[in-house]
């Protein structure tokens, strides 16, 4: 089981050891990313490079920027947006604190007005760079809001929104109103074993609460953006299966707890019933560590 203080030195520094990519989970990052701007609608589109995907609008009058993965591929997003747009970032959101979300911060800050985040996320951030040493890399979100922040930005209204503590207590559902594209952050983890960051406020039984409130404010047809998985984009099947296997998870743990088994037993258990294609996200976020998390959610183990 990996802790978090090494999960967040490997997610706060470009570069260097092991980060997080979208779809094949960890992965060395020695050599060049593969980079690919997909289109959604409306304007609306989505990068992958390394670490958490990154949600984009470009038209002549607007950029908006949605997470910004590590320095180098904030870098090639940056210089792709700019020939789509022809213009600097009107407004940089991080969904979260972590840092394949947020260590391109300071690539794209060269470019942006504005940065902005949930009011938890710049105090989250600051204690995960200072476990991590990487104090000097960061750059904090300058803008903050607690429950929801709506704006006009060229042709499109973009909504952000917390529903409560879930991946971490900063988490935010970032909406391209218009273009009906929601950037769900962390939290989707599509089909791939998700990481609950506990001592960042996590919470198994809220996160599946918000991904009800989620689907319920939005339409039948939305398209999600999601920060990592087996698809980085899909609909609202995809965030319900997020929220049942969440469901089952904590339902597996708290009988288990009930009947007197010991977290090292609980931690034997190599998948979720009834979601046995869903796969570890590589070696960091495996079962151990996520039935070992789950069992101190449910045991009320310290944070």
């Amino acid at each position: 089981m990996v802790s978090r203080r090494d999960f967040l030195e490997v997610v706060s520094v470009a570069g260097v050891g092991l980060v997080l990519v979208p779809r094949l989970g960890w992965s060395q990052a020695a050599t060049a990313p593969a980079t690919t701007f997909t289109d959604i609608r409306g304007g609306v589109g989505l990068f992958e490079g390394r670490g958490g995907t990154i949600g984009w609008y470009a038209s002549k009058d607007a950029l908006v920027v949605v997470d910004s993965q590590f320095p180098d591929t904030a870098r090639i997003c940056l210089d792709g947006l700019r020939q789509k747009s022809g213009r600097g970032v009107d407004l940089l959101v991080n969904t979260h604190h972590h840092g394949d979300h947020t260590a391109g911060n300071k690539t794209l800050k060269e470019a942006a007005t504005r940065v902005l985040a949930h009011a938890n996320v710049p105090g989250l951030q600051r204690r995960a760079a200072e476990e991590a040493k990487t104090l000097d890399a960061q750059v904090y979100a300058d803008r903050t809001f607690t429950d929801v922040w709506r704006e006009d930005i060229g042709g499109e209204t973009l909504r952000a929104q917390y529903y409560g503590p879930a991946h971490t207590s900063g988490d935010a559902v970032v909406t391209f109103e218009k273009a009906n594209v929601a950037h769900m952050g962390d939290l989707v983890f599509n089909r791939v074993f998700p990481f609950i960051d506990r001592k960042s406020g996590a919470s198994i039984a809220n996160w599946i609460v918000v991904l009800e409130k989620t689907v319920a404010a939005h339409v039948q047809d939305t398209q999600y953006i999601f920060g990592h998985g087996a698809s980085i984009r899909g609909g609202r099947a995809d965030v319900l299966a997020q929220r049942d296997f969440m469901t089952a998870l904590l339902e597996t743990v708290r009988k288990a707890h009930s009947a007197g088994e010991s977290k090292a037993e609980v931690q034997k258990r190599s998948a979720v019933p009834g979601f046995d294609t869903w796969k570890p996200l590589g070696t960091f976020v495996n079962a151990a560590s996520l039935f070992g998390t789950a069992y101190d959610e449910v045991a009320g183990a310290p944070r």
